[in-house]
């Protein structure tokens, strides 16, 4: 093995020791009590390490948020995958299917860390920056879900690809499965299919 792929290797694999430290420590103290140092402690690797593979508390937030969507093993990103589940689906349908078992999947792995996230945007200013790049993210690429619909069929209410995304948005926003699932008490069968009848609806 050449030494600059060893080094990319050493790299990654110290990258997933931090992120899955930081993730730790995120979920038992919160992001306040979570500091540099512990995550540096808690990965067995120096302060500098921590910050030379991914960045500040805001950039460890971001990189444990990506780890807990992706899933353990992932090959690929999760934009990735998702274009090519979506490119699979036949009709609306199955394009509907798709968004919902993506929703019912990814909620209950990344829960913890939306909520950690929510709650350090009300006192740090890049993790509040961080939530709003995410959840401006999110709504941009919900706008090629809804082309995808509108290809199949979808949309034939007038609404915009803009619109339709914004629907897939509001009715997959993490906070929507916290309060129903968490707060509420219903469990991730009930949320799945409430979120297909609704994304069906939303979509037609």
């Amino acid at each position: 093995m050449a030494k600059s792929t060893r080094r990319t290797l050493q790299a990654a694999g110290t990258r997933d020791v931090i992120v899955q430290a930081a993730g730790r420590l995120f979920a038992a103290d919160g992001y306040v009590r979570t500091t540099i140092d512990g995550i540096a402690a808690e990965g067995g690797v120096a302060v500098q390490t921590v910050y030379n593979s991914v960045g500040n508390k805001a950039a460890l937030l971001s990189a444990v948020l990506d780890s807990a969507a992706a899933g353990p093993g992932a090959q690929a990103g999760v934009l990735d995958f998702m274009r090519e589940r979506t490119r699979q689906a036949a009709d609306l349908d199955a394009l509907v299917n798709v968004l919902a078992d993506w929703f019912a999947e990814v909620h209950p792995r990344t829960a913890g860390i939306t909520a950690v996230i929510a709650g350090a945007a009300t006192v740090d200013d890049a993790a509040a920056q961080l939530e709003t790049d995410r959840a401006q993210q999110r709504l941009r690429r919900y706008e090629e879900a809804a082309a995808a619909a509108r290809a199949r069929g979808g949309l034939s209410s007038g609404m915009s690809d803009a619109e339709g995304a914004a629907a897939i948005w509001s009715l997959g926003h993490p906070q929507t499965y916290r309060a129903l699932v968490q707060d509420a008490g219903w469990s991730t069968t009930a949320y799945r299919e409430w979120i297909a009848k609704a994304l069906a609806a939303a979509l037609a």
